[in-house]
């Protein structure tokens, strides 16, 4: 992309940013492709931190604002992968607030499949970390009720929902049809769509991380909602960044002063700044975005200044809605 081009999408970003548009608002089209009506994409179904916005027992500002009336609902990180012409829909991580989720996927072919309790083809996991499988709960009898589906996830995580009630119960009804990834190997998930597994440090109590690309007919994204650090990333994030279209990362802070009274090495995570000086070389050829914010991330704040130095620097903020050409 060359530096005009550039310039012109940092100030179609700035303005979005300060205006709050919406997931399909002109920010949306400055690098994702026209879709076509039978285009694989894939969907951003939220961008917030595991707890959610607003979070438990908080009430600053921040989360206050979620909970005033006519403020926008924001739902924690999930994508779907949605194939509108052969009627395929896959999940990536399941988070708490799946069933309303679920209503963000459009067309009569997904209702009507969740009508016969097998909305998805498939489901992917990142690790064990509560806004990641939770979710899986309403997949089980005493909700929806799901005919078998595959999951896909490392050998570790596979273990755990295995050993750990009440997760061992959705694969012992073969609800789950645990398939396990081969790390950094790519996964042929049907004739329009691959999977690639990346491991990536982070607090692995129960499951190991990983983040996924996913490769469709055009274009690859990355999905990597947490890490621990990118310095500790092996293949470089510099590397898997170049190679593909979309990132989208983990852009859980702001600021190492988000969190008194915690230490920020017990929740470690990248700060969004530091991830931008690492990236922005490549930010005008790769569309960059950040997901899994905290309740307590100030880029939340839509035109402030948090959020229009991610857009100054070319970098992208996504709403649930925001839909990538895959």
């Amino acid at each position: 992309m060359d530096l005009s081009r550039r310039g012109f999408v940092q100030r179609m970003s700035i303005a979005a940013a300060a205006g709050g548009l919406s997931a399909r608002s002109l920010l949306a089209s400055t690098f994702t492709d026209a879709l076509g009506q039978d285009d694989l994409f894939a969907l951003l179904l939220g961008s917030i931190q595991d707890a959610g916005l607003p979070q438990a027992g908080c009430y600053t500002e921040l989360c206050e604002s979620a909970r005033a009336e006519g403020a926008e609902t924001r739902f924690v990180t999930s994508l779907a992968l949605v194939e509108p012409n052969a009627e395929r829909f896959y999940l990536v991580d399941a988070s708490p607030d799946l069933p309303r989720q679920m209503d963000l996927i459009p067309g009569e072919s997904f209702r009507a499949r969740a009508a016969q309790r097998r909305p998805f083809d498939g489901i992917f996991l990142t690790h064990a970390h509560i806004g990641h499988y939770l979710g899986l709960a309403h997949l089980g009898r005493e909700g929806l009720g799901t005919a078998p589906t595959h999951c896909y996830c490392t050998d570790r995580m596979a273990s755990f929902l295995e050993s750990n009630g009440p997760w061992s119960l959705l694969v012992e009804e073969g609800r789950l049809v645990l398939q396990r990834l081969v790390p950094n190997v790519w996964t042929r998930i049907d004739e329009h769509l691959e999977a690639k597994a990346i491991p990536v440090p982070h607090r692995d109590e129960y499951s190991d991380t990983v983040g996924f690309v996913f490769r469709g007919p055009t274009r690859e994204m990355l999905y990597l909602p947490d890490i621990d650090g990118w310095e500790k990333m092996q293949p470089s994030i510099e590397s898997v960044v170049r190679e593909v279209d979309v990132a989208l990362l983990d852009g859980t802070f702001y600021t190492a002063a988000e969190l008194p009274g915690r230490r920020q090495e017990d929740i470690s995570h990248p700060l969004i700044p530091s991830t931008m000086n690492r990236l922005e070389s490549l930010a005008a050829e790769t569309e960059i975005a950040f997901i899994h914010l905290n309740n307590t991330n100030r880029a939340l704040t839509i035109g402030g200044p948090e959020a229009l130095e991610i857009a100054r620097r070319g970098f992208h903020l996504p709403r649930k809605g925001q839909r990538y050409a895959l």
